[in-house]
């Protein structure tokens, strides 16, 4: 455990201290694009956040390299160099977009790519156990299919969940952590030594995102953009593909005893078939109902959209930084409730925790519905957002002014309704080293929608 600490304390060190360098080399390239319609944020940021992500993964594995108790991971298995190939070949992918726009298909091919780089190098899904049956052996198409299949939809789910700051790396982050959790206890406990390359990929990831979360957290001095992003899904693939497929389940001893005994005894093995997916089940379900409902609008699944969780989130009337909460608490829930299930089935304890938890979960989640407001007596000591709006007396006093100097009723409220219209104001241009580059932000954000006009 001390040996995956410092490999994880270097990962975001140095993945911390790169991002602020990257940031002004984004901004000297120009990969600050502008605000699209379906973006939250209202100034010009710069991306290509991957690139210190990408570095701080290759220091986690080079120190993880020289260490006794980890570098048998690098001797016994060819994983690690097989997570680097395939991590440095999307990398470069997603530079090439968050500089140049690449299109959408494009991507999806380097991602099978991607993929396929790590099933020749051995990274690949050798058998599943299936509840009932045991333990099945996939023929090497079969493998490369189904390993391909998780690639891509990780990717994807974590490419399409990054709409906030702070989003996408802390969710990866929780998923990490509670994977980390869950092939410790499978290497640690059961002694597998195949363990052991997910719980080095699942430390480094939680290091590479801990690392820049202070520079992307609301708000944002600068995105990951899809080099980190497809990056940090890629290495959470990895890891849930090599404890799903590489660990024999035979090596558990857990068919053994009574029927009810080995059922309990094998959910910590059947567990990983769903554990990838419910981990991320909040990007997941993002990616299914936006990929329905852009076909249902006939549109393309790969178009963008305003119709993401997180967007109905704000337009519920969370804030950014609540928002970003709300999806890190459901996130957890999941992640750390099937792992603890995992290693205690028969305790309903955990269930009904899980069950209260999703309770409080939905009341968080409805607040903004059920608003009260306040009497009037007591609007003096609550904040402003629960008092009654009151009339402006301004208006009042300038329309009995006009009809005191016999002036027409209409000019009165002509000059109401200037009032009552705000003044534009227009926020300070992004310039060559960016609206956040240098200088201090801009006082005049516009707070209107993307996309609105006037």
């Amino acid at each position: 455990m001390r040996d995956y600490l410092l490999t994880l304390c270097v990962t975001a060190a140095v993945t911390y201290l790169l991002t602020g360098p990257v940031r002004k080399f984004a901004i000297a390239t120009g990969a600050m694009p502008e605000i699209r319609a379906r973006d939250v944020h209202r100034e010009p940021t710069p991306r290509l956040g991957g690139i210190a992500m990408f570095f701080g993964l290759c220091a986690g594995l080079l120190v993880a390299d020289h260490l006794q108790n980890l570098n048998s991971v690098f001797e016994l298995s060819n994983e690690p160099r097989a997570l680097l190939s395939g991590a440095a070949l999307i990398w470069i992918i997603g530079v090439l977009d968050d500089k140049f726009e690449i299109d959408a298909l494009i991507k999806l091919g380097g991602q099978m790519i991607a993929a396929g780089v790590m099933v020749m190098q051995g990274l690949t899904i050798l058998w599943i156990p299936v509840p009932g049956v045991g333990t099945v052996s996939l023929t090497s198409w079969q493998g490369t299919l189904l390993t391909v299949a998780l690639v891509v939809i990780t990717i994807n789910a974590v490419n399409f969940v990054d709409g906030l700051d702070g989003l996408a790396a802390g969710m990866v982050c929780i998923a990490a952590a509670a994977f980390f959790l869950y092939a410790y206890r499978i290497w640690f406990s059961y002694g597998i030594e195949a363990a052991a390359p997910a719980s080095l990929f699942t430390a480094i990831l939680m290091g590479m995102c801990l690392g820049f979360l202070p520079h992307n957290m609301h708000p944002a001095r600068i995105f990951m953009g899809d080099s980190g992003s497809m990056l940090i899904g890629l290495v959470l693939a990895a890891a849930a593909i090599s404890v799903t497929g590489q660990v024999d389940p035979d090596a558990l001893k857990i068919f053994e005893g009574s029927t009810r005994e080995a059922t309990h005894a094998a959910l910590p093995v059947f567990i990983p078939l769903l554990l990838p997916l419910t981990i991320i089940a909040i990007p997941v379900a993002d990616l299914v109902l936006a990929i329905v409902r852009r076909t249902w609008n006939g549109q393309s699944p790969f178009a963008a959209d305003r119709g993401h969780l997180h967007h109905r989130l704000l337009e519920i009337g969370h804030s950014h930084s609540r928002a970003v909460l709300i999806m890190y608490f459901w996130s957890a829930l999941i992640a750390f409730g099937v792992v603890a299930y995992s290693v205690h089935s028969a305790s309903m304890w955990i269930v009904m925790l899980v069950v209260a938890l999703s309770a409080v979960g939905l009341v968080l989640l409805l607040l903004p519905r059920f608003t009260p407001r306040a009497p009037r007596w007591a609007e003096a000591f609550v904040p402003p957002r629960y008092r009654r709006r009151a009339v402006q007396p301004h208006l009042t006093q300038s329309s009995s002014t006009h009809g005191a100097q016999g002036e027409p009723a209409v000019a009165g409220t002509a000059e109401s309704e200037a009032a009552e219209e705000p003044q534009e104001r227009t926020p300070i241009p992004a310039g060559v080293n960016g609206a956040t580059a240098i200088g201090a932000r801009s006082r005049l954000p516009d707070r209107r929608k993307a996309g609105t006009r006037g």
